[in-house]
């Protein structure tokens, strides 16, 4: 059975319990990490140097990363099911999974650790609404690029809706002031629709 090595409340292990609801894929999951700890000990360090989760263990193949293992997922478990048909679809679904760690962590990232893992009486509000404010103009890119299309790429869901998925959860469920985006709003209400999405992701903040 596969091996998932991470606590449920991470956002990147989010992302791996996410597609194996989508894809019935059983496994078994280590609580590590965060509150756990372990992780920046042996064993775990054998498994991923970089002390972080998630981590697979599937047979004897490990893999670290967390959007690498979603692709690898759904390559080896469903034949398409979670991918594009076509190379531009492939490659919109991929843009959007590398432009989540590129680009959408490093806004939303400080508004999470601000209002979720800082005491309410020790938070910067200043630094949190500029990354607010930050964050908000990335999730106008997805505003935009939304238009016209039920997901990330294209009318089906895909492994690109995955990452910036997880990241969604957190931007609605968070008491900040944000901008109206009624093409990601419908796009996030068409994730709240699916099992895995509020299994998996759709838990108490932490």
């Amino acid at each position: 059975m596969l091996k998932i090595w991470g606590r449920k409340t991470s956002s990147n292990v989010q992302k791996v319990l996410w597609c194996c609801g989508e894809l019935g894929v059983p496994f078994e999951r280590i609580d590590i990490g965060g509150e756990f700890g372990k992780n920046r000990e042996r064993p775990y360090l054998d498994l991923n140097p970089n002390g972080v989760v998630p981590t697979i263990e599937d047979g004897d193949f490990v893999l670290w990363e967390s959007n690498s293992i979603v692709r690898y997922l759904v390559n080896k478990y469903e034949g398409g099911k979670l991918v594009p048909r076509t190379p531009e679809g492939r490659g919109d679904a991929n843009r959007w999974m590398d432009w989540q760690l590129t680009t959408m962590n490093a806004t939303m990232v400080p508004v999470f650790f601000g209002m979720v893992r800082t005491p309410e009486d020790q938070r910067d509000m200043a630094a949190i609404e500029k990354a607010v404010k930050e964050a908000g103009a990335r999730w106008e890119i997805v505003e935009r690029h939304l238009e016209g299309r039920n997901y990330l790429a294209g009318e089906s869901f895909s492994i690109g809706d995955v990452p910036l998925g997880i990241w969604a959860y957190r931007w609605f469920a968070m008491a900040i002031d944000r901008p109206r985006l009624p093409n990601v709003e419908a796009w996030y209400g068409r994730l709240r629709e699916r099992p895995p999405y509020r299994e998996h992701v759709m838990i108490p903040l932490t």
